[in-house]
């Protein structure tokens, strides 16, 4: 800007030069001094300005070239100016346009612009720097519109996808429940038609099931009602004894007494006689009954001092003058005990399911101790069809478990007396309270002749009073959970060939 400023000043002195020179080009040097030259008329001609005086060669001679003089030595000397440091980093201030009006020159003095073309470029200027920032956030505004717009576009192609999709369902679905239905009302229809034709029919069946069970029920409540009167007391019978008796059965038998019925026999001279029931058909007959089960009638659950003196009844009569038909009762520890000294004697167990089917144990050899031994049992010489049980254990067992079963050997124990081979800190816990009834209980057993009476045969841990198998049980024949309908244990002295 100063560098035009200066131009400008020259541009002016050379101006005022050349008016000044102007003013002068009539006017000679010479002609100042003595004005004896003519004046020129010739109007074309014009004088030359120059510096120099050129040089005649045919009137003048060469000049004369005089030496310089020498510049002086001494004086005042200025040391050599400061360099101005470079100005560096600076940048230029923002230009300020006027927001109206026409604009000026960026030199003042040069004067003013065009006002129209300078308020556009001004406007457009400011606009600009607003303009842009505005365009660019429209265009990122429909880029993410533009991205949003195909998600939502993909998202409701989806949609329409598994509308599809599940409208197909649902009509499938909508098929499937009719053909249900349809099915259903033909089987309600058929079930309807069954149970009104066969409904009447079979409620006529369970009536005569049931009035048949009442009858049954009717006859038991007066057989055990009569049999409970007839029990008061342990072992009476109102029946007529024989006159024959004997030392026991075998000795009646062979005195002539060969009807099955009650009789009086003596073992010991030094005891009383008492009643038992010979059979006097089974395997030659001659054999003593000791324990009796077939209807439930009696209760085994008993005391020490009721095995000991024996418990229930005996025999009774079956219309005839004399007690045929023998009862559920156990004959009595010590009675058993005097029978057994006699000699050698042999031990019969005979069994019967609720099916009818038989079988038999046969042990050559039995004997029961004395009270003071606690009734020990002995016995040997196993033959028969129901299963070693009282001298190998129960055969579904093995090793230490089986062993655990076996009966012989054993003292015998009741619930208020225990003798059994359970071992067990908890004094509740023993073979006879568990397994209901009086028995030689090892820990526990593999037969059970005194447990607890079950109609039917099977039962469950559920129906045991103490989840148990307390039943009338001969494992090696029916199992744990099987209670059989009979059980007799006959004895007869051992006759020698």
């Amino acid at each position: 800007m100063f560098k035009q400023l200066s131009i400008m000043k020259l541009l002016l002195l050379f101006l005022l030069s050349v008016a000044l020179v102007k003013s002068d080009e009539t006017t000679d040097y010479d002609d100042e001094e003595g004005n004896d030259a003519p004046p020129v008329e010739n109007k074309d001609s014009t004088v030359d300005a120059r510096g120099h005086r050129p040089l005649d060669k045919k009137r003048e001679s060469l000049p004369t070239h005089r030496p310089a003089p020498l510049p002086p030595v001494g004086g005042i000397r200025y040391r050599a100016r400061p360099t101005k440091k470079p100005v560096t980093g600076e940048k230029p201030g923002p230009i300020v346009y006027p927001d109206s009006g026409g604009c000026k020159h960026l030199a003042e003095e040069l004067g003013v612009l065009c006002p129209t073309g300078c308020e556009l470029r001004t406007e457009l200027l400011k606009q600009e720097n607003t303009v842009k920032p505005a365009i660019k956030d429209l265009t990122d505004k429909a880029q993410n519109l533009h991205q949003s717009s195909s998600t939502i576009n993909n998202y409701a192609h989806l949609l329409d996808e598994r509308l599809a999709k599940r409208q197909k369902q649902y009509t499938d679905n909508q098929n499937l429940i009719s053909q249900y239905n349809r099915e259903l009302e033909e089987h309600y229809t058929f079930i309807k038609e069954k149970l009104d034709n066969s409904i009447p029919s079979n409620l006529r069946l369970l009536r005569s099931v049931v009035d048949t069970l009442n009858k049954k029920l009717q006859k038991l409540e007066n057989a055990i009602t009569t049999q409970l009167s007839e029990c008061q007391t342990s072992c009476t019978v109102s029946c007529n004894v024989p006159v024959v008796s004997g030392k026991e059965c075998e000795d009646i038998y062979r005195k002539g007494g060969e009807t099955s019925e009650l009789y009086l026999v003596q073992p010991d001279p030094f005891f009383k006689p008492f009643k038992v029931y010979c059979d006097m058909t089974t395997e030659d007959g001659g054999w003593l009954l000791i324990q009796n089960r077939q209807d439930g009638s009696v209760g085994f659950g008993r005391k020490w001092d009721a095995y000991k003196k024996g418990f229930g009844n005996i025999a009774s009569s079956g219309g005839k003058n004399y007690c045929d038909t023998p009862g559920e009762y156990w004959l009595g520890n010590d009675k058993i005990n005097q029978i057994s000294k006699l000699g050698p004697t042999e031990l019969l167990i005979e069994l019967e399911d609720w099916d009818g089917t038989k079988v038999k144990a046969h042990y050559g050899g039995f004997s029961i101790q004395n009270e003071n031994n606690k009734y020990q049992l002995s016995i040997s010489n196993y033959r028969g069809t129901a299963g070693n049980a009282l001298l190998e254990g129960a055969s579904q067992l093995f090793g230490e478990n089986r062993t655990m079963t076996i009966h012989n050997g054993m003292f015998f124990s009741t619930f208020d007396r225990d003798n059994d081979g359970w071992i067990h800190p908890d004094p509740k816990k023993q073979c006879s309270k568990e397994d209901g009834g009086g028995w030689w209980y090892n820990r526990c057993h593999s037969a059970n002749p005194n447990g607890r009476y079950y109609w039917g045969g099977h039962y469950t841990p559920e129906m045991a009073k103490h989840g148990t198998d307390d039943g009338v049980v001969w494992m090696n024949w029916k199992g744990s959970w099987y209670s059989l309908k009979q059980v007799s244990l006959k004895l007869r002295p051992i006759s020698q060939s």
